[in-house]
């Protein structure tokens, strides 16, 4: 039968004229959800790619992180607009199982991409506040390329179950087809231990490796004395990424597995998936905020990124030549630039000024 294949339950999907929540969800929520995260995200995400290379001079193990969390941002950015296309279109998929399965594939992907690099930044914390000297040897410049491109593939080859699993659902008395999601399943005998498998892996083994690893530095940082501005803003911002993390990743996969669990609970009653299947829905438009939430994260972590990022934006929006791009900026960037270009001040630009000028 291949990938298409008509699924009873899966039957709201297709009468339209049925008042639910969960379709007006699908038909109007994550769609605006879906395109304020782009119009937000993706400027945010471009610019700081921008940044990334071409303002960045030295580039630290955290920097190399932040780059492919941004990178992974962007890829899920840019075919997020077939997703709105789809829910505008009242879920009518055209554009055939191949796209379909690598749109469901690529957020999966994409998902874990941004777990397993938020915990490389804050492992590389952990170990530069904790394990100054032995951090060196671990992690030098080629050791985390290398765990980049690890950390890609593992999560490409966590994905792939995911391509088996996504299926073309042909509408009962109609030619419409859905592209569904693994966790729509009919018979949920794969898709359960797959998800908590996932969980597991991608999720909770993060989760405690922040834990530890903020715990850690937090503690350490306290028992310095008389800690310094630069200590006290990293406790808060170990502190930050942890409840960011929880806040955004938990309810999602406590969701998930929720929604397939009750799939295999009660096989034949639909009607009890669909307030989980809802609360599964809204989880996934508020994770996708995150592609909106890591360009902040980056300037949080890197201040060499923060003060180059807040520069580049100043520019852009300086108003050549009435405004003052030294009037928008800080003080402390104020400053790096002008040691750059060999001047106390900065004074008013109409365009970015080439690196290394």
């Amino acid at each position: 039968m291949g990938n298409t294949q008509v699924q009873p339950p899966e039957e709201p999907f297709c009468d339209l004229d049925i008042e639910q929540g969960l379709l007006v969800v699908q038909l109007y929520v994550m769609p605006s959800f879906f395109l304020v995260v782009l119009i937000l995200g993706l400027p945010l995400n471009l610019l700081s790619l921008w940044v990334f290379l071409h303002r960045l001079r030295r580039w630290t193990r955290s920097t190399v992180f932040l780059f492919n969390l941004t990178l992974a941002d962007t890829s899920w950015l840019l075919a997020l607009p077939l997703l709105i296309h789809y829910h505008l279109d009242q879920l009518y998929w055209k554009l055939g199982l191949p796209l379909c399965t690598a749109v469901r594939m690529l957020y999966h992907n994409y998902f874990y991409l941004s777990i397993f690099f938020v915990t490389c930044v804050s492992v590389d914390r952990y170990l530069a506040i904790v394990h100054p000297l032995r951090s060196l040897v671990l992690l030098g410049r080629r050791k985390t390329s290398l765990l980049c491109v690890a950390v890609w593939l593992a999560t490409l080859v966590l994905s792939i179950p995911v391509a088996s699993m996504t299926l073309l659902q042909t509408c009962p008395g109609s030619n419409r087809t859905v592209c569904t999601l693994y966790i729509l399943l009919n018979e949920p005998g794969e898709s359960l231990p797959y998800s908590l498998f996932c969980s597991i892996i991608g999720f909770l083994f993060p989760l405690l490796s922040i834990c530890y690893c903020g715990l850690s530095s937090v503690r350490e940082l306290r028992r310095r004395p008389d800690p310094h501005k630069k200590q006290r803003r990293l406790r808060r911002v170990l502190s930050a990424a942890l409840v960011l993390f929880a806040l955004f990743y938990l309810p999602y996969h406590l969701s998930r597995n929720a929604a397939i669990v009750m799939r295999a609970v009660y096989p034949d009653n639909p009607a009890s998936w669909r307030p989980l299947d809802l609360a599964f829905f809204l989880e996934m438009c508020l994770c996708s905020l995150i592609t909106c939430v890591n360009p902040l994260f980056s300037c949080f972590i890197g201040r060499q990124f923060r003060q180059e990022f807040h520069f580049t934006f100043a520019v852009m929006f300086s108003q050549c030549p009435g405004m003052q791009v030294a009037s928008l900026i800080s003080k402390r960037t104020r400053m790096t630039v002008g040691k750059r270009h060999g001047m106390s001040t900065v004074t008013p630009v109409c365009a970015l000024p080439a690196p290394g000028s």
